[in-house]
């Protein structure tokens, strides 16, 4: 006996006898307008202050990195997002806007001590622990038998420039056998000069964009990946270049939260430092 199936088709329809009928949500769903995101922007993170936040760090992939071994597709070289998880090829590197750059030196526990932040951060200003240098390591070793070291360290503090033309912020921390590419990126943007309507000068450091890639070096103490830098040239999207502004006022103004934490537990390099 076939059963006499009545379903809603539709307001106030119902299905004949014996045909069994298919529901239609077209009436039901409204057309979203980007507007509504618009007049309702920032509801609902009233409460988020950037010590709820994680800034990204961007780092080359060596071969200490815990990464290699639970980041599908991970291999030595690529450059690794700590927060998005997501990897860029070496090779084609990644597009940044710089920002804004400071040093700092950290004091890190010996390896191996369970510490997944420096125990204390240092301005250049500030007054740090007596150190020696270790030959072996080539650390800076505090002389008070802890076996803690000094780590000296050039942020970069960049938004990451994506091929779909988004982007976001994060920060590169450059040390060890990478601070000579520091000091060459930062004498790039330090020497970039463009003429005016009152002659030749300086621009921001965020008025350009560079091509960040990979490259396999090697001293004596072993091999690793370090960055290879640059210039692509003058930003062309306004809106890129108020967000990088505002991003650096930020971080001027101590309203971005460096969390060490996200890469203390590796290096950037293999280890020849």
């Amino acid at each position: 006996m076939s059963a006499n199936v009545q379903l809603l088709r539709g307001p106030n329809k119902m299905a004949k006898k014996g045909e069994v009928a298919t529901t239609s949500n077209k009436a039901a769903v409204a057309t979203m307008d980007i507007n509504l995101f618009e007049q309702d922007a920032g509801l609902g993170n009233e409460n988020v202050g950037q010590e709820d936040l994680a800034l990204p760090f961007l780092k080359i992939l060596s071969g200490q990195n815990d990464e290699l071994d639970f980041v599908e597709g991970a291999v030595p070289g690529m450059v690794y997002n700590t927060v998005s998880g997501e990897l860029f090829s070496g090779k084609d590197g990644i597009k940044v806007v710089p920002c804004h750059y400071n040093r700092r030196f950290l004091q890190w526990a010996p390896r191996g001590s369970g510490m997944k932040a420096p125990k204390a951060i240092f301005l250049t200003t500030d007054v740090m622990p007596e150190t020696k240098r270790d030959k072996d390591t080539n650390k800076d070793m505090l002389t008070d038998s802890s076996g803690d070291y000094l780590e000296d360290t050039h942020q970069h503090f960049v938004l990451l420039v994506k091929e779909d033309k988004t982007f976001e912020a994060a920060l590169i921390s450059m040390k060890a056998t990478q601070l000579k590419k520091s000091k060459k990126w930062n004498s790039m943007i330090s020497s970039t000069v463009i003429e005016g309507k009152s002659g030749l000068f300086t621009p921001p450091r965020f008025s350009h964009m560079y091509h960040l890639t990979t490259l396999k070096e090697s001293n004596d103490k072993g091999s690793w990946h370090g960055w290879e830098i640059s210039k692509v040239g003058l930003l062309e999207d306004a809106g890129l270049y108020h967000a990088a502004k505002e991003f650096s006022r930020s971080i001027q103004a101590d309203e971005v939260v460096v969390k060490h934490e996200n890469e203390s537990s590796v290096q950037t390099e293999a280890s020849p430092f």
